[in-house]
């Protein structure tokens, strides 16, 4: 997968974002192709724990029955959201020596009694190590013109210590200026470098799945240029573009060729294997690196799919997911 993650951890001050909720919409015949590097930040439904940690001779978190992956949803019977509100909490009930949690996992809500410890310098320590947020680097795929829906990556975010997708609470994507390109080579992905510009908020996040992430657009669409949208058994092999950034904010278009197409239906992702072929893509960047997940695919016009996976062993090659696929998962 490649959307380039940083990560957030313990005591980490989070924005306040409001969510719009996103409608339900039969999408349109026509879609505006995206291509722009966007800042992606997303804040998990609840507490992740990531890790845990010795404290006294004994791992408090073993002591609790809680694992690596465990959503924390309660302190003391009272919802958290973030690790700011875990911190609140706990300040509040550190002198009884002993919390209440509830969380989540594998969908199941438990509760467990973890005891806290307090060190020389009079902090309580809990054992764990937590996240509540991840932020990074993708493509935008497609806006919607008629509903501003968007969809972005083709494939879903990870939380990279437990491997497990991320439930989102919310999220925003902003306006991000590519400053430098850390190339692929055969066995090594490399990866874009970008900023984010805080100040040009482009739209909310709303999903987290298997084929993407979406949202609702807020950003400019006027002038933006139209592709209409391929069935599958219009695809073919030989000839495509993609979209993306490799330097600014400049979308430029780059050549590639189609050597397989996965048909089946139950295969919802890596439906599309190519190769990059133009040459200034290819020494600019030495093939897919992170970070170009969700560069729409062209062929003939239309828009056909989205970058989502690098060969790593070979980053010319990639895989690609049908743009029908987004739709479908956006739709529902």
């Amino acid at each position: 997968m490649f959307f380039k993650k940083f990560k957030k951890s313990f005591l980490l001050l989070l924005l306040s974002l409001y969510i719009i909720p996103i409608n339900v919409f039969a999408y349109s015949d026509y879609l505006i192709a995206g291509g722009e590097n966007i800042g992606i930040e997303i804040n998990s439904k609840g507490v992740m724990i990531v890790g845990v940690y010795k404290v006294e001779n004994t791992y408090p978190a073993n002591e609790a029955g809680l694992k690596v992956g465990d959503i924390i949803v309660s302190i003391n019977d009272k919802n958290i959201s973030s690790i700011d509100d875990m911190v609140t909490e706990i300040n509040e009930h550190k002198t009884e020596g002993t919390i209440k949690i509830g969380y989540k996992r594998d969908d199941l809500l438990k509760n467990t009694n973890l005891k806290l410890y307090k060190d020389e310098a009079g902090v309580y320590k809990t054992g764990l190590y937590v996240k509540d947020s991840i932020s990074g680097i993708g493509t935008l795929t497609f806006i919607d013109p008629e509903s501003k829906i968007f969809g972005a990556l083709g494939h879903e975010i990870t939380e990279k210590s437990t491997g497990k997708i991320l439930e989102i609470k919310d999220g925003k994507i902003y306006e991000s200026n590519v400053t430098s390109i850390d190339s692929s080579k055969n066995g090594v992905p490399g990866e874009k470098n970008a900023e984010f510009n805080y100040e040009k908020v482009n739209g909310t996040i709303v999903e987290n799945t298997a084929q993407g992430i979406f949202g609702n657009y807020t950003g400019d669409i006027d002038g933006r240029e139209k592709y209409q949208v391929a069935n599958p058994n219009e695809i073919q092999k030989g000839s495509a573009k993609i979209l993306t950034v490799l330097e600014g904010k400049t979308i430029k278009e780059y050549n590639i060729e189609i050597t397989k197409i996965d048909n089946n239906l139950k295969q919802k992702t890596k439906n599309l294997v190519f190769e990059i072929t133009d040459q200034e893509l290819l020494n600019k960047s030495g093939g897919i690196v992170q970070g170009m997940s969700g560069s729409p695919i062209i062929q003939n016009d239309k828009i056909i799919g989205a970058v989502t996976h690098v060969v790593v062993d070979n980053p010319k090659k990639g895989y690609g997911i049908f743009i029908t696929n987004m739709l479908e998962e956006a739709e529902d």
